[in-house]
């Protein structure tokens, strides 16, 4: 992945197990993996084009652990993002708390990323509403306050997941700071870390 063409550097933040990974995996490679797992070490990248109109846009998407005792690591690549999909588990509670976190981080350190607030497992609430644990108008709510779209996204059934990544490339396509930049010097191939995690929904 070194040294290959990027256009906008999207960065995924959130408590460990929300699915930040099995989002990626569902938008890169429609598909959503069942089975054992380990969390993401450090982070993971992965290029992706997306068609927007007569355009297309490379998102350079950074995969980052959730463990707090990556945390420090986590800043590393975050910076100079100019988006940010920030993961909280519909189903837990200290997940969405987790997720404010991270966007005062990005709001102290990084004030031009753009900010997307994204709830997953949507699927889990599907059968049983009462397994919801995050209130969707304090969401929006808490939306509106820090300026961040927000998402209901399932990696299971791919509810959201594409329209999640479209309004990234869009929204950057409309930004009007379209600065070609290279992602280059780290190759992850050797930390085995990619995809290896997070098939929670």
């Amino acid at each position: 992945m070194s040294g290959q063409r990027v256009d906008v550097k999207v960065v995924m933040l959130g408590k460990e197990y929300v699915g930040k990974t099995s989002l990626v995996e569902r938008y890169v490679h429609r598909r959503f993996l069942v089975g054992p797992y380990q969390n993401t070490i450090g982070a993971a990248f992965v290029a992706k084009p997306i068609q927007i109109g007569d355009r297309v846009i490379v998102l350079g998407i950074w995969d980052t652990a959730g463990s707090e005792r990556y945390e420090a690591m986590s800043r590393i690549y975050y910076r100079g993002a100019k988006a940010a999909i920030v993961c909280y588990d519909l189903t837990d509670r200290s997940s969405f708390e987790r997720a404010k976190f991270w966007i005062r981080e990005l709001q102290n350190l990084e004030e031009h990323c753009k900010i997307y607030l994204c709830g997953t497992k949507s699927d889990l609430l599907d059968p049983d509403k009462t397994l919801r644990r995050v209130d969707f108008h304090d969401v929006q709510d808490y939306a509106d306050e820090v300026k961040a779209q927000m998402f209901e996204t399932s990696s299971k059934t791919g509810r959201n997941v594409e329209e999640l990544f479209y309004k990234v490339a869009e929204d950057y396509l409309n930004s009007g700071f379209q600065e070609m930049t290279e992602e280059r010097g780290v190759d992850l191939a050797q930390k085995k870390s990619y995809m290896q995690s997070c098939c929670h929904h």
